[in-house]
């Protein structure tokens, strides 16, 4: 009996550990991160607040969640996974369903202070293609996302 019971709190201890590396970040999580994005944008501007969005080790960067910030015209002016994406215009960028996100996003900045979008991104974790959900605020002439993969 002590065996099975072992065996069972074994099981349900890796699960339960697999299960939280593989969580990821939630809807809360998105809408804190751009929320403190806006604000330290705001309070140290562009110039100083952008560098630090984009870099990996930085406060808005945790796991597969991170920030992104796009003109509204599509250039990417700060990206928190990938640095090779910054000062690239991505207006034409499309998912793997042919869905042009970037420039759905910045059309959706541009009539609205904030939004949810869904479209299908690689995850910078597992490095598969997933669902994604990007929360976004606009400030000024720009799109402030971050965004969480669908579990």
């Amino acid at each position: 009996m002590t065996k099975h019971f072992t065996a069972a709190v074994l099981t349900a201890v890796v699960g339960l550990s697999a299960g939280s590396a593989f969580a990821g970040a939630g809807k809360d999580d998105a809408i804190a991160m751009v929320k403190k994005a806006v604000a330290t944008i705001k309070a140290d501007g562009a110039d100083k607040t952008y560098p630090v969005i984009s870099d990996k080790a930085g406060p808005f960067v945790k796991d597969d969640l991170y920030v992104v910030v796009y003109q509204l015209d599509g250039k990417v002016l700060a990206h928190g996974a990938n640095a090779k994406f910054i000062g690239k215009d991505m207006i034409d960028a499309q998912d793997v369903d042919g869905k042009l996100y970037v420039k759905e996003r910045v059309e959706l900045a541009a009539k609205q202070p904030s939004f949810w979008q869904d479209y299908k991104f690689v995850n910078p974790v597992s490095k598969k293609v997933e669902p994604k959900e990007m929360y976004c605020e606009r400030v000024d002439d720009t799109a402030v996302c971050a965004g969480v993969y669908k579990q």
